[in-house]
């Protein structure tokens, strides 16, 4: 199996854009934050569609740009709920390996502060862990690998997804 993209999921707090960023370098790879693409196209802050548009607004425009990402050898940090759309997921498939990076809903809690700031698809009433329940098993079912990420530092996790990477390569 030759691995051209690699794309990292899981919930908002789990390290995909620092953790994306540190592998790509590590492998050679160029990087792409799906969320800041959507910025720059929409010309808005995450938090901005999310008011102006609503969730689900936010959810398709976001699947929108997600499946016209077409880099030749790229990790990919997606925003966390990429997962909404099984376009975009179905996407993503066919052009590479999708990482799913599991932490814990408590690790997540401490890790994120305040979720309207970070452009967190939440709905009116719901809490972190609502989110949480809902989403695990949409990253479970579209991850080709799942790393548990609980207490581990960025470099142990880059060097055990480039092992795996490497044995698929």
């Amino acid at each position: 199996m030759r691995i051209k993209n690699i794309i990292l999921i899981g919930m908002p707090g789990a390290g995909k854009s620092t953790i994306g960023v540190v592998l790509a370098k590590n492998l050679g790879m160029s990087f792409i934050d799906a969320d800041l693409v959507i910025q720059e196209q929409e010309g808005k802050k995450l938090h901005d569609i999310i008011e102006e548009c609503g969730e689900d607004g936010f959810v398709e425009i976001e699947g929108r740009v997600n499946s016209s990402l077409t880099p030749k050898t790229a990790v990919i940090a997606t925003g966390g709920s990429v997962v909404y759309s099984p376009k975009a997921m179905e996407h993503f498939r066919q052009i590479g390996l999708i990482c799913y990076l599991k932490l814990s809903c408590q690790s997540i809690a401490e890790r994120l502060g305040d979720l309207s700031e970070r452009g967190v698809v939440l709905g009116k009433g719901r809490t972190l862990q609502d989110l949480y329940d809902e989403r695990v098993p949409l990253y479970e079912k579209y991850a080709n690998i799942t790393l548990d990420c609980e207490n581990k530092n960025i470099r142990e996790i880059v060097v055990e997804l480039s092992k795996w990477i490497e044995k698929l390569r």
